[in-house]
């Protein structure tokens, strides 16, 4: 659903105010009255707004989005993912904003539950947990109990919550666009692109079918793998507001010691995360994008459980492709890899300076080969690898973001588990089965099928467009023109070359005509004088003599010519 971008009504202004006022109190007044164009009585107060200020601190931004409340903090928390845009000053602040929220009384809760599920709570669960085991600021979840005895965990989207984000979204449009236009930073950033991703997100993250689809996508997927489980969802419980699934028991991820009580190896569980993460992101193409300790669960047996998939991540095989290059690029220190694979990712043109990047890139990338987790910080890479999208003005998808802060947050779990396994060598045996599938008979017919349709589908299109377009330039509503450069110097070339054999033609024709007059027995206007030996001279013989004169005269030239340019 999209949200209109402006203000309509008295219904925004009192939180329109109310926002005002939290800007002021932290300090961007100044800013504010730019953003909103207002206009001073006093000529000093307007000189001085026209002064540059340095941008706001990070933690001034922080502590401004936590008071206005959960859209923001959702927003800033969207923010601190976009490296590509925000230094890393900003990104460090924006990761500490928290989405803890004081939990809603059960009796709101029992109200939407019975609402949704049109039958009295009683009814639906033998048992209901009246205290929230863990609270949001767009939901909270609850233990409960059915009545055939199994155990599950109920999610419920706070009452109201979607009014105020869909209130609060049309107040970001309306502050966005001011922003472009009065702020250098709004339009560097892109402010009006960011409120329109952060809106994605969070309207698929109040749509509890839409998580419970993910949770059944990933149970298919991973339906052979015995070493990770997936909790079931329960469709007769689940619906826009309420999401009922399988309740794991089991131990936090980062619970260290406790993993090593149940006499399960810490190192194992963290190989599990790693080829967990691969057989995502290799195979499937859709990824779990917040795997933090309290959303990866160690069960007694061993496997490896994920729950919560409010944020998840789609690559198309393509991407895949690309992406598994890469991996692999790096695996072998094979640059021209890498750099492939980039370029077709769009991520890096020809108009870059190409020799720089890749010089930078293998400066980034030659100290970490090799290391385990435990001696290399995927943080640090990312840290270092976003250094560089900044300087050469990169601007990354969506997923590629989500993939990157995926990464980062698997390794932080590896490294707690103590594991010393390398990234790199962990992932490269699913790169390598992804790009021998690219191979395979089915997949190049999948692929010709994909192509053929494609090309079919231009051939039906193409006639349609030149049609069109000889249409309206035949109405005067459009004009062809075609333009031609870099032949200026093989025109000049050709004249030069049509000159020289036109004159050679006179000379051969001056040649022929004047030995054709000279052997001629027609004399016309003879004169008879004394002059060399000679007593009588016609005019036949005098205009034979001048063609041998103009044919040699030419000759002459035109030899001088082509020895002083070169080209005999």
């Amino acid at each position: 659903m999209k949200i209109s971008r402006g203000i309509h009504g008295l219904k925004g202004l009192g939180r329109f105010g109310a926002i005002c006022g939290v800007l002021v109190k932290h300090g961007f007044g100044d800013i504010l009255e730019r953003v909103l164009n207002t206009k001073s009585s006093d000529p000093q107060i307007e000189q001085e707004r026209e002064i540059p200020r340095a941008f706001p601190s990070a933690r001034r931004i922080r502590l401004t989005l936590e008071e206005l409340g959960p859209s923001f903090i959702k927003l800033g928390q969207l923010m601190s993912t976009r490296a590509d845009l925000f230094p890393p000053e900003y990104i460090s602040e924006f990761k500490k904003l928290q989405d803890m929220a004081p939990s809603v009384p059960f009796a709101e809760v029992k109200a939407v539950m019975e609402r949704e599920l049109k039958r009295p709570l009683p009814e639906a669960f033998a048992l209901f947990e009246e205290k929230p085991i863990a609270a949001a600021s767009v939901g909270q979840v609850h233990i409960a109990r059915l009545h055939s005895g199994e155990k599950v965990a109920v999610k419920i989207v706070r009452p109201g919550i979607d009014r105020r984000i869909k209130e609060d979204l049309r107040l970001m449009y309306f502050l966005a666009a001011r922003a472009e236009k009065a702020l250098e930073i709004g339009r560097v950033v892109g402010a009006t692109n960011i409120v329109r991703e952060f809106e994605r997100n969070i309207m698929r993250e109040l749509d509890m079918l839409i998580e419970a689809a993910s949770i059944e996508k990933f149970g298919s997927n991973f339906r052979d793998v015995s070493e990770i489980y997936i909790p079931a969802v329960h469709w007769d419980y689940t619906t826009r507001s309420v999401l009922v699934m399988e309740h794991i028991d089991g131990i936090k991820m980062d619970q260290v010691e406790e993993i090593r009580a149940a006499g399960i190896d810490p190192k194992e569980v963290a190989l599990i995360g790693l080829r967990s993460f691969s057989r995502q992101l290799m195979l499937h193409g859709f990824f779990h994008a917040d795997p933090h300790p309290g959303n990866t669960i160690v069960m007694y047996d061993g496997r490896v459980s994920l729950v919560d998939f409010g944020i998840t991540g789609y690559l198309d095989e393509e991407t895949m492709r690309q992406i598994a290059h890469l991996f692999l690029g790096y695996a072998e220190h094979d640059y021209a890899m890498v750099m492939e694979a980039l370029m077709e990712a769009g991520l890096i043109n020809e108009d870059m300076d190409l020799k720089a990047f890749r010089n930078d890139l293998k400066d980034v990338s030659e100290s970490f080969y090799g290391r385990s987790l435990q001696h290399i910080s995927v943080k640090d890479v990312y840290d270092q690898m976003m250094e560089l999208v900044l300087k050469y003005r990169i601007r990354l998808p969506r997923n590629l973001l989500l993939l990157f802060k995926t990464f980062i947050q698997t390794e932080a779990l590896g490294k707690i588990l103590g594991s010393d396994a390398s990234i790199l060598e962990v992932t490269r045996p699913f790169a390598k089965k992804l790009l021998q599938r690219e191979l395979n008979g089915r997949s190049v017919l999948k692929n010709l099928d994909r192509e053929g349709r494609i090309l079919s589908g231009y051939a039906r299109t193409i006639p349609k467009h030149i049609d069109s377009i000889l249409r309206q330039t035949a109405e005067g509503r459009q004009r062809i023109e075609l333009r031609h450069s870099g032949f200026e110097q093989a025109q000049s070339a050709v004249e030069k070359g049509v000159n020289r054999l036109t004159v050679g033609v006179i000379i051969a024709a001056s040649i022929i005509a004047g030995a054709m007059i000279l052997n001629s027995k027609q004399r016309l206007l003879a004169v008879t004088f004394t002059f060399l030996g000679l007593k009588a001279v016609s005019l036949t013989a005098l205009l034979g003599l001048a063609g041998y004169a103009v044919a040699t005269l030419l000759g002459i030239w035109l030899i001088v010519s082509i020895l002083k340019s070169g080209k005999l």
